[in-house]
């Protein structure tokens, strides 16, 4: 009963996130090297979300300038099927660009590291009780 409400809410993202850390670990061990990522939709409206993301992956996130990532993303492939133009890649240079850019802190990344560490200990242990 002592938690907070901003206290509540912020484990959750720091979950989420850790959930996300999870699937990167994943990459990473297929040799997957992921240094930058972009992020779109409701959640990255939040520059807070953002923050809490990027120092949990250890990695820059960028957010785009246009809000409508999967219907955009669709719509530059119908482009490059009707040959707008000749591949993915240059479709995303012509069409994409980054509004902003959040860089993660080496102290919170490190800090959220050490946590990560313990969530990825507690949550197969607690997955089936609950």
């Amino acid at each position: 009963m002592d938690t907070s409400r901003e206290d509540l809410t912020l484990a959750v993202m720091e979950g989420v996130a850790f959930a996300f850390r999870d699937c990167l670990e994943i990459a990473r061990a297929q040799g997957i090297e992921v240094n930058v990522s972009r992020i779109c939709g409701g959640g990255a409206r939040s520059p807070v979300w953002r923050k809490i993301l990027s120092n949990v992956l250890g990695i820059t996130l960028e957010l785009p300038q246009t809000e409508q990532g999967p219907g955009y993303g669709a719509a530059m492939l119908a482009s490059v099927t009707c040959g707008e133009y000749p591949d993915v890649c240059s479709c995303a240079k012509a069409l994409t660009s980054v509004r902003e850019t959040t860089v993660p802190e080496p102290a919170l990344t490190e800090a959220y590291d050490s946590r990560y560490q313990v969530w990825k200990k507690l949550y197969p242990a607690l997955k089936g009780i609950l």
